[in-house]
């Protein structure tokens, strides 16, 4: 299962690519603006992002190229309505990894994101270990820690702070936790998530200063520094 960031503005192609994708066994986060996603892009977190190339508030060709210009090396594969070989090249040459019109075939989306990652696998710069603040995840040994102190965690609690990790100051709902830690639809009212937001925010915050699992009355949970 990956870690996806769609920057899609197209709200029929954006929900059928997360709907598909999601069923493939993937987590995709979607955003619909070039700086937005550009934003979460720079947090990290993502095993593979797919990029529009007409963006509002930001075009898909910059969001690559200031990505790259940070030295982050995530696979980006870009959707596009141009097909003309310059729009390709330029696509390319600001830092894509491969390149996909408009209309696509579904299931070549989905070949293309596991070539991606298989390439992704195979080079020494994937992912292993995230980090927010003083916090440190290692995703190899599983091992989590907040400065020096190491942190013990069960496996949702592992699974649930990879998530606000991978989606730090992003306040995540009840309902999305359930979907992405149980990774099936579990009744919303369920105080489920409350009982292990509570376990974790204890490891995690206890001792500290400063907090930095949040709740958002009536919304969710954040994690971030306040």
């Amino acid at each position: 299962m990956a870690q996806i960031l769609l920057i899609e503005d197209d709200d029929k192609i954006g929900a059928y690519l997360q709907k598909g994708l999601r069923q493939e066994g993937h987590t995709v986060d979607w955003e619909q603006d070039g700086q937005a996603g550009l934003g979460r892009l720079l947090a990290g977190g993502h095993d593979v992002a797919i990029v529009d190339m007409m963006l509002p508030g930001l075009p898909g060709r910059e969001v690559i190229s200031k990505t790259r210009a940070r030295q982050i090396r995530i696979p980006i594969l870009v959707l596009s309505a141009k097909s003309d070989v310059s729009d390709r090249v330029a696509g390319l040459y600001a830092g894509a990894d491969d390149y996909l019109t408009k209309p696509f075939s579904f299931v070549e989306v989905v070949a293309r994101i596991e070539a991606l990652l298989r390439r992704a696998d195979d080079s020494p710069t994937a992912v292993t270990e995230l980090h927010y603040k003083e916090l440190h995840l290692n995703l190899l040994s599983r091992r989590a820690r907040r400065g020096e102190r190491q942190i013990d965690l069960q496996p949702k609690e592992f699974a649930l702070l990879e998530y606000f990790m991978r989606s730090p100051e992003r306040v995540l709902t009840k309902t999305m936790i359930l979907e992405r830690v149980w990774e099936y639809n579990f009744d919303p009212q369920t105080n489920v998530v409350d009982v292990l937001v509570c376990r974790l925010r204890a490891k995690i915050d206890r001792d500290e200063p400063t907090k930095l699992l949040h709740t958002v009355r009536g919304v969710g949970y954040v994690l971030r520094e306040e």
